[in-house]
């Protein structure tokens, strides 16, 4: 009250100085500003940046939490000790941490550098991990390297280098403005090797991942919608025939479309997937007291660690996970939405879909909506390298929204950001094109040019009309006259420029 009082008292004293206020709040007004601290906050240059941080740090917690919880009892099996999954998952992780600190500080430019060398790499990886001998064969597939203990797959570096060069390769060609078939020819039949390859390993798991990650370049970079629905459908035709070609993938899928023909044998790991669902309710039966990775459920700890979650933390646990993978979702389409570069944008979408796609593909077959693949949840379930590489991938993304343009001038112009000072990041580069697309835009622009200058050139010399000699003849007369004559010039060289483009025919006819 005391506050108004004086307000009131001071509008009275000085009244001018009370309009001068007013005045002021109309011109902010006029301003567009936001309505809440969030909206503020949404609007920042380095809220992508942080925002990217903050949900792989959660994902990240969540993952090594649950990994320990379900892998305990099958650990203990095992090697005697309850630690051992939940040891070399923190140590794959710690690896995937700092691949994604490198991501980070990789220029943009040298990532571009070396997209095809690093995608042949894997391909060589691919071709290798088929010898016997060299490749360890498990669970009926040949798809991994195994070094001191720890096994790797090089079908997952290979996923993220077929999405780099991608970008980059149809970033480019959308530069050049090159036609349907240049997009298609260099991309599509590189791809079909790698695809190959992992299905002669075979894993339909990749397989199906990989394809999402070529349909998902293809979209993004502006494939005609009749051309992507054609490619849709001879992947999706494709994984149809793998699925059924082989007797272990044919009875997934007919224990899928009839659970309780074989419960006892293909069907039990998903029935027991939904029963640890049903058994966890609302609210869970608490963290670490679920009875279904006491050997009940196979791979708990890997495949289906959605079920223990959904038992454990319950539907509102669940719900969570699903939430957080949403606001990943929202962040790497706003890292894309917001890039200048045309290969962040497309890597970026492509990445951000490429997760998506296995968050529903793994929560599909747990829940019995879909057949099983054996594709993890990114960054929940045990895995190393499929660990690794998505945070491999999330910190090209983190990189990414570093090079949004307002992040970059706001960088560049000193304003302080704690997470970028931690981390010790060098300054982000401005988006510019190289120099070969600069001498490619030149040239295209070239002809443009002389097509603008062609009609100011003077016409040809040709015998004159009779109204040309009229004219000719009226310039000997009065200044009225000449007037009068002058506007019946314009009027026919305004004629003459309709009359044009016949008399262009005739000429070259």
């Amino acid at each position: 009250m005391s506050n108004i009082l004086t307000r009131l008292r001071n509008r009275r004293a000085n009244p001018a100085a009370d309009d001068t206020a007013q005045a002021v709040p109309a011109a902010d007004a006029a301003l567009p500003m936001p309505r809440t601290r969030f909206g503020a906050w949404l609007g920042r240059p380095m809220t992508s940046f942080h925002l990217i941080i903050a949900v792989t740090t959660l994902l990240i917690t969540m993952g090594l939490t649950m990994v320990l919880s379900a892998s305990g009892v099958y650990s203990y099996d095992q090697d005697g000790s309850p630690w051992a999954v939940f040891g070399k998952q923190v140590l794959w992780t710690a690896i995937g941490l700092l691949a994604f600190y490198l991501a980070l500080r990789v220029p943009v430019a040298v990532m571009r550098r070396f997209a095809f060398s690093g995608f042949a790499f894997t391909i060589v990886l691919l071709v290798l991990v088929l010898i016997p001998g060299i490749g360890k064969e498990s669970n009926g597939s040949r798809g991994w390297f195994v070094v001191a203990g720890f096994s790797m797959q090089p079908s997952e570096l290979a996923k993220i280098a077929m999405a780099i060069w991608g970008a980059h390769l149809l970033a480019a060609r959308r530069m050049e403005q090159a036609s349907l078939r240049e997009m298609l020819v260099p991309l599509v039949p590189v791809s079909v090797i790698a695809l190959a390859l992992v299905v002669a390993q075979p894993d339909l798991g990749q397989t199906v991942s990989m394809g999402v990650i070529l349909l998902g370049l293809l979209w993004y970079a502006g494939l005609p919608l009749r051309v992507f629905l054609t490619s849709l459908g001879a992947v999706v035709a494709s994984g149809a025939i793998l699925a059924v070609s082989a007797g272990y993938r044919s009875a997934r899928v007919q224990a899928w479309l009839n659970p309780g023909a074989d419960a006892q044998g293909m069907g039990y790991q998903s029935r027991q997937a939904r029963f640890a669902l049903a058994n966890g309710g609302v609210f869970g039966d608490g963290l670490g007291q679920g009875t279904a990775k006491w050997n009940y459920l196979p791979n708990a700890h890997n495949d289906f660690i959605f079920a223990i979650i959904g038992e454990e933390l319950g539907f509102v646990g669940a719900a969570g996970l699903l939430c957080l993978f949403g606001l990943f979702a929202y962040t790497g389409m706003r890292i894309a939405r917001r890039s200048a570069d045309p290969f962040l944008r497309l890597l970026t979408a492509t990445a951000t879909l490429w997760v998506l796609a296995q968050v529903f593909i793994n929560v599909g077959y747990v829940v019995g909506l879909l057949p099983v693949t054996g594709l993890q949840l990114p960054l929940i379930s045990a895995g190393g390298t499929a660990t690794a590489t998505t945070l491999l991938m999330i910190g090209i993304m983190a990189n990414a929204a570093r090079h949004e343009p307002e992040a970059v001038a706001a960088l560049r112009a000193g304003q302080d950001d704690r997470v970028n000072r931690l981390l010790r990041l060098p300054l982000p580069a401005p988006y510019a094109p190289t120099r070969t697309e600069v001498l490619r835009d030149r040239l295209r622009s070239r002809p443009g040019r002389k097509a603008k200058q062609t009609p100011q050139k003077p016409p040809p010399k040709k015998r004159p009309r009779p109204a040309d000699r009229a004219a000719r003849g009226s310039r000997h007369h009065g200044g009225g006259q000449q007037a009068t004559q002058s506007g019946r010039y314009g009027a026919g060289r305004r004629n003459q420029g309709r009359r044009a483009p016949t008399l262009e025919g005739q000429r070259y006819g």
